[in-house]
Order: structure tokens, then sequence, then C-alpha cells
């Protein structure tokens, strides 16, 4: 069976799990460690098994391939959702995520998302995007982390920067979430639990969803297990 075939019956679950989220809206901090994340699996065409994908076989793919694995490549797909086009849904558990297009189709590009004790879910909007953007990491990394703490007042945008080359800045109502859709100076680790909470992307794929969505487009955050700040 090909990866279109089994589009389907990922959609629909797709579609259960946002069921059971698209009333609860996301904000500033994961808090509380969560459950136990599960492991990371791609499908094998060749062997027509689903393999797992860790931290040690993601480096040593990428660098036999200078790219993510097909799954997480830049590709349409069918998908069915009464979202409207232009709508970003963010499978965190599948590492997809979603731009939905016309005519029941979207565009699917790989995805990291956040590590365990840092993966979200809710609902939220993009409040602002920029290019090359200058990374500030939050007051709570700085705490935790020496290497985020030398780079308090802001690192310069660059190919070094880990928000890569664009950054969606992710809203509640009109205030920033912290969180972001941003590229990465790792590309290697699409595909895996690796954030502090944002989602990251290629540099490529990055610089085409953002040419593609619009200020103020809706981005719908789905993540089985993952914290949820509140209810409406």
């Amino acid at each position: 069976m090909t990866e279109s075939n089994r589009l389907p019956a990922k959609v629909r679950e797709v579609g259960r799990a946002r069921k059971l989220t698209l009333a609860l809206i996301a904000v500033a901090v994961c808090v509380g460690p969560l459950a136990a994340w599960a492991q990371t699996q791609i499908y094998d065409s060749k062997t027509h098994t689903w393999v797992d994908y860790d931290k040690k076989k993601a480096r040593q793919y990428y660098a036999r391939n200078n790219q993510p694995p097909e799954a997480f490549r830049r590709q349409p797909v069918p998908f069915r959702t009464a979202e409207p086009p232009g709508t970003i849904i963010i499978d965190g558990n599948q590492h997809f995520l979603y731009l939905v297009q016309p005519g029941g189709q979207a565009i699917r590009y790989g995805i990291g998302v956040g590590r365990e004790g840092f993966g979200w879910a809710g609902i939220v909007r993009v409040g602002r995007t920029a290019e090359w953007p200058t990374w500030t990491p939050p007051a709570e990394m700085v705490a935790r982390d020496p290497n985020a703490a030398k780079w308090k007042d802001g690192m310069p945008g660059g190919p070094e920067n880990p928000l890569g080359a664009r950054a969606l800045y992710l809203y509640e109502g009109d205030q920033d979430t912290i969180y972001r859709i941003h590229g990465t100076a790792e590309p290697w680790t699409i595909g895996l639990d690796v954030s502090s909470g944002c989602i990251r992307m290629n540099n490529d794929d990055i610089v085409d969803l953002e040419s593609r969505i619009k200020i103020g487009a809706k981005v719908i955050v789905l993540m089985q297990g993952a914290a949820l700040y509140k209810g409406v």
C-alpha cells in the first residue's frame, strides 16, 4: 500500500484528535511533565514496514542524503477538513504540518516538535512574520540553559540562528504566545521531538510556507498527551 493510499486513515485520525482540541487555546508556557512520548517512526517503502527513527538515525540519514526521509519532505496530499484554505493544521504526533488548500488538498511539510515536557496543543493565529529573525530566548530558557543565557539580549539573524530563515509568530488574540513556527540550523532534526515548544521546519520549507500564508491565519496544533493551557 502506498503512502497516498494510507492518507485517508491519517486524516481521519487528525479529525478525531481535532474534535478533542478545537475548544482549547494555547498561550505562553508549557507546564509540568507529560506522558511518555511515543517513538517516532517512518515508513520504509522498500520493506513496507514502519521503523523507528531516533536522533542517531536522523543524523546518519541526513549525512547520507542531505535531506530528511521522503515522508517529511514537502508534498501535496489529499486532506479532508472543514477548515478553510489557508488554515495551518499541525499533527505533532506524526510530525506533519498541513497547509489547507482548496479541493480537499493540503501541502504537507515535515516538522520537529517539542521534546518531552515541552509539547502543547491549542488554537492560535499567525500574528506576524520575520525574515532571518533575531532570536531572544524566553526567561525560562535563559534560566535553565547556559547556551541560551549568552543571547538573553538577542541573537542576530543568520544561518546559525535557531529560528532559521523565517519565523511565524503565533498569537493568542493580540498577545504573543512566545511560540513560533520557524526554520532551523539543524535540518536533520525534522521528524523528531527536539524543541522547547516551537515548531521547526527546514529553511526551504519555512520560506515556502511563509510565502503562502496570510497574517491572521488560523493555526490548530494537535498533540496527544500534550499540555493544554485552558479551555474556552
